[in-house]
């Protein structure tokens, strides 16, 4: 995100009615938030209506202390805004149907793109043998360099991170409040220790409660963030059993743990075992599951080549793409890419109006480019 870019960013994120769904349409039709703001009502309403485009041409409700606020958190070194088509932005994040468009972290945001990342999530009351297990498969896997990622929520969240920490690994955060806000409370030493290690991360604005709803929405980056998720303990209806679907949609494995048939806190995990989630019993069973995936991860996703910000002529994916409706597969197939980066080439495309996303995930290359 360019220095002078974040205001715009925040601005569309923070107008009444504009969410991650109409925030990408709007950055798909117009380009950068700058753009968006610089076009006319009428023009904006064919994309989101009348009443949409009226707000994001005025002030949102408490525009001027949350740009304050933001602006002042910013300036601590270790607070960071990511954007989408931002080079750090996570690739992970990329290839999932609902990307959050504007991310706020507090640490390292490289955690963000660990190659090898597995989400533990779980109970919010657990057994203590729940507990021992999810800190227990995170100190191990941690200690092999695998990010731990979870919600900093109590019981299985929270021992997960600790035993990441433990064992000297990374771990992520993702929490449903805005990332000035620890909740639970009591776990503000805990949220400390992570920002250190890893990363906290909202998409959440500053200042944002903890609202119900919040949390089942925040689930869906804790999966994509990761290459699998494990299930440490879970009663049927709980919003873990919502993280691990969110997982399998997105293409991602899912394990759980068994326990005793008596326990209501092991129904979940047996739902989803009976449903094709992989049952482990060891860190070492995650490994052998995960082995192919994290072997083929990249340590890094390289930025685009430079020729791709000269003319559109000379943009391989264009060139590849052709001017007929694609199939991704197709398209990545003449490239040749790796997922992740031609996700994030794919977005920057769209963003400037090169490239549009057709029902049935085909793509097609705009005449313009």
């Amino acid at each position: 995100m360019a220095p002078d870019d974040w205001e715009d960013w925040l601005r569309l994120m923070a107008t009444d009615g504009v969410g991650p769904t109409t925030a990408r349409r709007l950055l798909a039709a117009f380009g950068p938030p700058a753009a968006i703001f610089a076009q006319r009502a009428n023009t904006l309403a064919e994309v989101v209506g009348a009443v949409t485009a009226a707000r994001l041409l005025g002030t949102p409700d408490g525009w001027e202390d949350l740009r304050a606020r933001t602006r002042e958190w910013l300036a601590d070194p270790n607070h960071h805004l990511l954007a989408l088509g931002d080079e750090a932005y996570p690739p992970a994040l990329l290839t999932t149907p609902d990307p959050p468009p504007l991310l706020h972290v507090v640490g390292d945001p490289v955690a963000l793109a660990a190659p090898r990342a597995l989400a533990i999530v779980g109970s919010r009351n657990p057994t203590p043998q729940g507990a021992d297990n999810a800190r227990a498969f995170a100190r191990a896997l941690a200690g092999e360099g695998v990010c731990i990622v979870s919600g900093l929520a109590a019981g299985i969240d929270a021992a997960a991170h600790e035993g990441a920490l433990d064992a000297g690994g990374q771990t992520v955060a993702v929490v449903g409040t805005g990332v000035d806000r620890v909740y639970p409370a009591r776990h503000r030493a805990l949220a400390h220790r992570i920002a250190h290690a890893g990363s906290v991360v909202s998409e959440y604005l500053l200042g944002t409660p903890p609202l119900p709803a919040h949390f089942p929405r925040r689930n869906r980056i804790i999966a994509g963030l990761s290459q699998g998720t494990l299930v440490v303990e879970a009663a049927l209806g709980s919003g873990s059993l919502i993280t691990a679907e969110l997982a399998t949609q997105m293409g991602r494995e899912v394990f759980a743990i068994p326990g005793s048939i008596h326990s209501p806190q092991s129904r979940g995990c047996h739902a989803l075992i009976r449903q094709g989630a992989k049952l482990v019993e060891t860190a070492a069973h995650i490994h052998e599951e995960l082995a192919g995936v994290w072997a083929q991860a990249p340590k890094s996703v390289p930025p685009p080549p430079a020729a791709m910000t000269g003319e559109a002529q000379d943009d391989p994916v264009l060139v590849a793409l052709g001017y007929d409706p694609t199939p991704f597969d197709v398209l990545q197939a003449r490239c040749g890419w790796d997922t992740a980066r031609l996700q994030a080439h794919l977005l920057t495309l769209e963003l400037d109006g090169r490239v549009q996303r057709l029902p049935g995930g085909r793509l097609q290359r705009l005449a313009s480019a």
